[in-house]
């Protein structure tokens, strides 16, 4: 059995989901992935298959290191764990990983500013997503060091359309953390001009109850508190990861779909679920959804801050039921050409044994 190791600060989010993908599609390989945390997360609860721990003693993190006989280590986002990593003595493989680091000017200051001298002098790859801004920003800073871009994985037997009741009335899915950077606010203006022609209209919020930003949660949650138009607004917390599909394909049979009003994307997870479940889509044109949301192909695309286009957009979506079959039906077909945990693995371990040459 061929051992690896993931190495990230909160179990949460995206990044969490992408952890246990991986796990998943190369476990067949006879890969075993252990997942290394530094505090706790509400992503705990959806690692049932893979050994995690969470571990914030120094002595403790290197004896894992050293003993778990790993060929490859992959850290993501907490760059001072390259050094960390190779001071305990760790010589095998160690990839850095960018997945999500905010806005575009966020990413390139995380990178160039404090990412950068750790990268250039611990790690033997970087490793992200087909994100462009991702892409040109680490050929610009890296320009000596191997990069991999390839598309992350999903379990599309796992996500898939759950064919549940209809519900009665439409509704609106969200799924963020409640602050500035996944932009709560215009979601919030574009349901609320979708009421008055959409009276029954629904808005679901799937958040962290972990990670918000107080100043951000006080107002959302006095918003939903003052505003009557925003009566029909109902919020889940840390809902289970193998709960989703039930919720995106409930979303699916009211007639809704599922918005991301997000600034900028790493890749969008949520999104590509909710595609898997027979799920409608509305987006804004962050290109970390480039590679898998296609206006009036996969999904409907708007640009960020233009709340009329996207109320357009959305009308369309609740309304045009041919429409939404098509849309849905290729965004279905498009993620298992595409995003198969097979091509994932095929990636990875390509870009492992070309690492192992080195």
């Amino acid at each position: 059995m061929r051992k690896m190791l993931f190495v990230y600060n909160y179990p949460s989010g995206g990044v969490e989901t992408l952890a246990r993908q991986r796990s998943m599609a190369l476990a067949p390989y006879k890969i075993k992935f252990d997942l290394l945390y530094s505090s706790t997360g509400p992503g705990l609860q959806n690692i049932t298959n893979e050994a995690a721990f969470v571990i914030t003693d120094p002595s403790e993190r290197q004896k894992m290191v050293m003993e778990g006989n790993y060929e490859a280590i992959i850290v993501c986002s907490t760059y001072t764990d390259l050094e960390v990593i190779r001071n305990y003595g760790y010589t095998g493989i160690l990839i850095y990983e960018i997945q999500g680091l905010g806005s575009i000017p966020e990413a390139k200051v995380f990178l160039q500013q404090l990412a950068k001298p750790y990268i250039d002098l611990y790690a033997d790859a970087i490793l992200t997503p087909q994100t462009p801004h991702l892409i040109t920003i680490t050929n610009r800073e890296f320009p000596n060091k191997r990069k991999y871009h390839f598309h992350n994985g999903i379990n599309t037997i796992q996500f898939t359309y759950t064919n549940p009741v209809k519900e009665p009335d439409p509704i609106i899915g969200w799924v963020g953390r409640i602050e500035p950077h996944k932009n709560w606010r215009e979601f919030i203006q574009i349901y609320l001009h979708l009421v008055p022609n959409n009276p029954r209209l629904m808005a679901w919020f799937f958040l962290d109850s972990t990670i918000f930003l107080p100043a951000d949660m006080k107002e959302f949650k006095e918003l939903l508190e003052t505003n009557p138009s925003l009566k029909n607004c109902q919020i889940f917390y840390n809902i289970p990861h193998e709960q989703m599909p039930t919720y995106y394909s409930r979303i699916a049979s009211s007639g809704g779909f599922l918005c991301s009003t997000t600034i900028t994307e790493g890749f969008g997870y949520a999104l590509l679920e909710a595609m898997c479940c027979l799920c409608p889509i509305l987006t804004t044109n962050s290109d970390g959804i480039s590679s898998f949301a296609f206006h009036n192909r996969t999904g409907q695309i708007y640009q960020q801050g233009d709340i009329q286009k996207a109320v357009l957009e959305g009308q369309n979506l609740l309304h045009n039921e041919r429409h939404r079959k098509l849309i849905t039906q290729r965004a279905v077909h498009y993620v298992k050409e595409h995003f198969s945990l097979q091509k994932y693995a095929n990636k990875f371990l390509a870009m492992i044994t070309e690492l192992k040459r080195i």
